[in-house]
């Protein structure tokens, strides 16, 4: 298909959506009412993880062993705070919205790969646009082996019937350029909150502005010279 890879596979928080820092909201609310601080390396530390990594790190930086009532409380709160956050003040990250209209009309396949669970993903993509994906694949349908860890990318490529390492991921964080690499994929890197070391099958750029046919081509082929 002219060059282009067999599909493009999206990361949610961070490169399409703002969202991190909408994240940040309910976990520093909740570090506080469990009486402690969540450090500023600590909260970069669970960019891009799935719920429970975050819930280890969050009771962690507060000094609690929790019980399982005082985790399902916990994700509950995070949970209520997300829905009205998402709903309200969810935003697209620069050029976001224009790349996945221009990735869109170029017929390659594509993905939503996220760490966020599916109830919360549906919310989010109210904003970001159903229509723009093929499929989607959420942090609470991977049986636990969630970024950094190679399954989100690999099921969506089994999904769309693609072989990862045709395919390219588009990702803002350490956590999810690892599962993309792992994956096999070419990762095209924009960093959003956290940032990202150089390193094997990954492009950086500062935005997603301009991002299209000639860009996924071009990076895609780079590594097939």
């Amino acid at each position: 298909m002219n060059n282009l890879p067999a599909a493009v596979l999206w990361d949610l928080d961070g490169t399409l959506l703002d969202s991190e820092k909408l994240w940040d909201i309910p976990l520093y609310e909740l570090a506080e009412q469990l009486g402690g601080t969540l450090a500023p390396e600590i909260r970069h530390a669970m960019v891009g993880t799935n719920v429970p990594t975050t819930m280890s790190l969050l009771f962690g930086a507060v000094g609690i062993e929790p019980t399982e009532a005082q985790v399902a409380d916990a994700i509950a709160y995070i949970d209520g705070r997300m829905v009205e956050l998402f709903a309200t003040k969810a935003v697209f990250r620069p050029g976001a919205e224009d790349a996945l209209r221009a990735v869109r009309a170029t017929g390659v396949p594509t993905a939503l790969v996220t760490s966020t669970g599916r109830a919360l993903a549906e919310i989010a993509l109210d904003t970001v646009g159903r229509e723009f994906f093929d499929v989607t694949v959420c942090g609470d349908e991977v049986d636990g082996l969630n970024k950094p860890l190679p399954e989100p990318y690999l099921k969506a490529a089994r999904l769309l019937g693609v072989d990862p390492a045709r395919c390219v991921a588009i990702e803002d964080s350490p956590t999810g350029v690892a599962a993309g690499v792992a994956a096999g994929c070419v990762v095209l890197v924009v960093p959003c909150d956290v940032p990202v070391a150089e390193g094997e099958r990954r492009v950086f750029r500062e935005s997603l502005v301009g991002v299209g046919a000639d860009v996924l081509r071009d990076m895609f082929l780079s590594f097939r010279r």
